[in-house]
């Protein structure tokens, strides 16, 4: 085995970041407090919106937007198989019934017309994960009139017709998990135009010193995560770029090979928080000659939700096809020049004796 190990993630924290922590912890405030509400303005004003909620994870995120929607036992959640396992685990949080759809090959998102085929009187909400840092196409799915959340753990910072992502759905979540696009190490944002939303949402993510009892939940944000995410934000435009680069590199080099490369949609931008490339069988065969090089490469979905609720593959051919074949290889900002080069031999040198 080559002695070099190339993570499939690595997270980029430079001084900025260690000196915010520093000054945090030397304000002896390290919960909840001014730091987040800090936080919470930066990014309320990245996105242009009237309210964002700093809680501590992008499933804190996704459970307290469903609340905030008030679904109940039985009310009917539309959301795509090919996805991590966090997003249902919120469903199942309220107790409503989830209705896995396929995606898109192209691009992995939620397809719109497996979204309309799944649509009854007991449809409550669409969850709409943005892939690897590519826009679903959301003009489509706003025309079911059916409120959605915006799940854009994966795609901070991208657009969809020059709009960014988390400005059209009725409330939006963002997870900040160490190998995320920006980082508060644990750490995700609620964000609304809803103010009866943003009253409801702030209610009941904090358990303390309330006049009236309810179900509560614990999922407050920490100060010094908010202090990490706050000088991530300010580099946003800088990781975008430096991912494009990689992946212009990437789509060079690697394409003469028999695989399909990244796809872009009109009118879409990829911020390329996955690399994925597609090849027509033994993904896992490649991925463990990748790992025996020291490369760090993985399927980019552990496994789809369907498979997890034993539903059959025939009823989600393109989730299935795509678990089969897509493959993500390490793209992020810190990724050296050195490190491309090497990725890029060892994947030729694999796939053409393949």
């Amino acid at each position: 085995m080559d002695k070099r190990i190339i993570p499939h993630s690595k997270i980029t924290i430079g001084k900025e970041e260690i000196k915010a922590v520093v000054d945090g912890l030397k304000h002896h405030h390290l919960a909840n407090g001014p730091i987040v509400e800090k936080f919470e303005k930066d990014f309320s004003i990245f996105l242009d919106k009237d309210y964002s909620i700093g809680v501590n994870s992008g499933s804190s995120a996704l459970h307290l937007a469903l609340i905030a929607l008030n679904i109940k036992p039985g009310d009917e959640i539309i959301l795509p198989s090919y996805v991590c396992t966090s997003v249902l685990n919120a469903i199942l949080y309220v107790a409503a019934i989830p209705l896995l759809v396929d995606i898109n090959w192209d691009d992995f998102n939620i397809n719109v017309n497996s979204v309309k085929e799944k649509i009854t009187s007991k449809t409550k909400a669409i969850i709409v994960p943005h892939m690897f840092g590519q826009s679903a196409d959301m003009t489509e799915l706003l025309q079911f009139n059916i409120p959605i959340i915006e799940d854009c753990a994966l795609s901070v910072g991208t657009t969809y017709k020059k709009q960014p992502v988390g400005t059209f759905g009725d409330l939006s979540i963002f997870s900040f998990y160490a190998t995320k696009v920006i980082t508060s190490i644990e750490g995700g944002m609620i964000v609304t135009d809803n103010y009866d939303y943003y009253k409801k949402i702030s209610d009941i993510k904090d358990t303390d010193k309330k006049e009236t009892y309810k179900v509560r939940y614990n999922y407050k944000m920490t100060d010094i995560g908010a202090a990490i995410g706050r000088e991530q934000l300010k580099k946003l435009n800088e990781f975008i770029i430096k991912r494009q680069d990689i992946a212009e590199v990437y789509n060079k080099e690697l394409s003469n090979l028999e695989i399909e490369l990244p796809i872009i949609g009109k009118n879409k931008i990829h911020i390329y928080f996955r690399y994925v490339i597609k090849v027509e069988n033994g993904i896992n065969e490649i991925i463990e000659k990748l790992k025996n090089k020291g490369i760090d490469a993985r399927k980019p979905v552990f496994k789809p939700l369907h498979q997890y609720l034993g539903l059959k593959d025939s009823d989600y051919p393109i989730t299935t096809k795509v678990f089969n074949s897509a493959i993500s290889i390490p793209i992020y900002p810190g990724l050296k020049n050195s490190e491309i080069k090497f990725i890029i031999t060892i994947l030729k040198n694999i796939l053409r004796r393949k």
